[in-house]
């Protein structure tokens, strides 16, 4: 790497720290390819994850529109030079792709594409991605290829950090699998028994009601609006549970939708009047996003069940390259240390862990009669 100038090093740190900071393994897959394209000064640039199927179970792109995307239609097959890559495991440097003649063509809205480098993303000695890029914008040698031999040698080194960064996306992606499947099991169980105790006590409450009906109407009454009661709170542990549980909406919405709908839905729902505002946020990488949305429910959960605040407000807006989620409610508040010291958290533990686990940080200010504010900063990406 001796005759690569200084440039060369500096882009290759800045594209192996970019993919260091991402857990998701797409967020990983779009890093490795932007990196790939900009260090490499290339047209276009993709990256193809196989699946066991003659398929790509992932396949990014960088240098194609989202209406270009769309028009070429569904992912491509292993075949042709995209084959040859992850069967024989070596790197592909050709001046005109078009012209080799293990080359089948694209579809009639794919970018035209001519002098072309690629190379396996490899785990040891198993294949776990294709990286290519193509058309190099520089002066092209008569027939020959725009990408060098020391453009290979910098594709090699990002590619054999990709691999890293990737293998350690797929190990974060299974742990925190494990993670949800653990937390499904327990909020089943909780739930089970939460709803079950409440609908045994509407039941009993729903037969002495009808047994004093006709003998003590207004003893009736009272049990009648217990029932009512009852159902209330059996349907809020319900609501609850369901919003915990369906986080997949972020992958579909994005986090600012995600919680105006959810907002939405809980002002619907509940008494008090629950706002929403957001201003100049920007995608964050996907389990930051996830953690503001878990803690975002955790405190209006917290407002909207022991507060008695009759408004809640909650704002999303930018913080330099970050974003600062806030929940203020204008309720009973609490003595912070007082609720420590009793051992009744109100879920702060497990906000203050979400908000640490991708580098955030979360405070809490409240006091009796002052209401409350739970403030979450992440950095971005």
């Amino acid at each position: 790497m001796s005759h690569r100038p200084s440039s060369g090093l500096a882009a290759v740190s800045t594209a192996l720290l970019a993919m260091s900071r991402h857990l998701e393994v797409r967020d990983v897959l779009k890093t490795i390819v932007a990196s790939a394209r900009e260090l490499l000064d290339a047209e276009y640039a993709a990256l193809g994850v196989p699946d066991d199927h003659g398929g790509f179970a992932q396949f990014v792109v960088d240098g194609v529109s989202d209406e270009q995307w769309r028009a070429i239609g569904p992912l491509p097959r292993q075949h042709g030079v995209l084959a040859a890559m992850l069967r024989e495991a070596r790197t592909e440097r050709l001046a005109d792709v078009r012209k080799d003649p293990r080359f089948e063509g694209w579809p009639s809205a794919h970018p035209d594409m001519a002098d072309f480098l690629g190379l396996p993303v490899k785990d040891g000695d198993e294949t776990i991605g294709a990286l290519f890029l193509a058309n190099k914008r520089c002066p092209k040698p008569d027939g020959g290829c725009g990408f060098t031999e020391a453009d290979e040698e910098l594709l090699s080194i990002l590619a054999q950090h990709a691999a890293i960064a990737l293998t350690n996306a797929r190990l974060y992606e299974r742990s925190r699998e494990l993670t949800i499947a653990e937390e499904r099991s327990r909020l089943a169980h909780e739930l089970h028994d939460a709803v079950s105790q409440k609908l045994f006590s509407l039941r009993l409450t729903a037969q002495a009601a009808a047994r004093l009906v006709d003998r003590d109407p207004a003893r009736a009454k009272g049990e009648l609006q217990q029932v009512a009661a009852l159902a209330a709170e059996a349907a809020d542990e319900l609501r609850a549970a369901v919003v915990e549980l369906r986080p997949a909406a972020l992958d579909e919405d994005g986090l600012v939708d995600t919680l105006r709908t959810q907002i939405q839905v809980l002002d619907r729902a509940h008494t008090a009047h629950v706002t929403f505002d957001s201003c100049g946020v920007r995608a964050l990488p996907a389990a930051q996003e996830e953690a503001l949305l878990r803690v975002a429910q955790e405190a209006l959960h917290n407002a909207l069940r022991h507060s008695g605040a009759p408004r809640v407000a909650v704002t999303l807006a930018r913080r330099g390259h970050g974003a600062v989620l806030s929940v203020t409610d204008d309720g009973r508040g609490f003595e912070p240390a007082a609720v420590r010291r009793a051992g009744r958290h109100l879920g702060l533990v497990s906000m203050r862990d979400r908000a640490s686990g991708v580098g955030g940080t979360l405070t809490v200010e409240s006091a009796p009669g002052k209401g409350t504010t739970v403030e979450m900063e992440v950095p971005g990406g």
